[in-house]
């Protein structure tokens, strides 16, 4: 069987539309109909006309397009493909926590569930996330405290750039992504010595120590506009890997180096972005399963911080 073939074939029967991840295997980026990160797949999906959603990213980005589409059919290939920073964040011990502290405005990372996004004032991605935080301070006066949800990492690099002190001004959920804490500074270090003309670039999810040490600093596609408008040739890309496929296709004279993680693995690899396949796409788009149900009132309540970040960010 020809899987780009019938997946194409598939896709044009029954008006359906495929919205990767950079994270995906470079196949899935290859034949998908829109690849971004997680705000210009937020966009996207607000935006379809498509009869059916097909997901090739995580749990919480597939319940994200069910929330901005309630009339139409998402399904994800694989359902098992959640998000460590996600599960880092259990809806109720967040309840406890808001409850501490009910003075406070959430500001929650699109990484993370429903539950969560349903327990928050407004959402924000890695692309915006210092511009919400400008803009709440700016609606609701610089003296409001805020809950940052649920990376740390993130929160602490979002309260640096906006000058927030952590404890009095913000306070941040303790939750991390185990791709982007396993990098190895000493091996960054190491290939910075073999590559001294190499820019050491980074997401915003690693660690602090990591972000001061890089070059630049930014989402998924800012990572990717940076080396392609950049004069420099080489980079050390700390991130998913995934990003590199799109990185090679747009900018094919630049040398790309994946940030090496602490033990020898493939731990800059999200396992699980990987559990995403040709041949799950295949049949989830076949059979119209497995399809993301959502609780119409959690859904309702989790749409209104997300449509506040998506008015926002516009």
């Amino acid at each position: 069987m020809d899987l780009f073939f019938e997946i194409a074939r598939l896709k044009k029967e029954k008006n359906a539309v495929l919205l990767a991840h950079y994270y995906q295997e470079p196949d899935i980026q290859d034949i998908a109909d829109f690849v971004g990160d997680s705000l210009e797949l937020a966009r996207a999906a607000q935006k379809t006309t498509a009869d059916l959603i097909v997901f090739a990213g995580v749990h919480f980005m597939a319940e994200g397009a069910k929330i901005l589409n309630p009339s139409r059919k998402v399904v994800l290939p694989d359902m098992r493909a959640g998000c460590s920073l996600s599960d880092s964040c259990p809806p109720e011990a967040f309840a406890r926590f808001r409850a501490l502290h009910p003075d406070h405005f959430v500001i929650s990372y699109i990484n993370c569930s429903a539950a969560i996004k349903a327990q928050s004032d407004v959402i924000c991605t890695s692309s915006n996330a210092v511009k919400i935080v400008e803009r709440v301070t700016r609606e609701f006066g610089p003296d409001r405290p805020i809950i940052f949800a649920p990376d740390r990492n993130l929160g602490a690099y979002v309260a640096k750039q906006t000058g927030k002190k952590i404890g009095s001004q913000m306070l941040l959920w303790q939750g991390t992504c185990i791709v982007h804490e396993t990098f190895s500074e000493k091996k960054i270090a190491a290939l910075k010595l073999e590559h001294p003309e190499a820019e050491l670039i980074a997401h915003p999810e690693c660690e602090a120590t990591l972000l001061e040490k890089s070059d630049f600093v930014g989402s998924t596609s800012a990572l990717l506009k940076y080396v392609m408008e950049s004069s420099k040739k080489t980079f050390i890309v700390a991130t998913e890997e995934g990003i590199l496929h799109q990185m090679r296709k747009k900018a094919p004279e630049k040398l790309l180096i994946p940030a090496p993680p602490n033990a020898n693995c493939a731990c800059n690899e999200c396992p699980f972005m990987k559990l995403n396949t040709l041949e799950k796409i295949h049949l989830c788009l076949r059979d119209e399963a497995p399809e993301m149900i959502m609780d119409e009132e959690l859904r309702k309540k989790a749409l209104l911080p997300l449509q506040r970040m998506l008015d926002w960010s516009n």
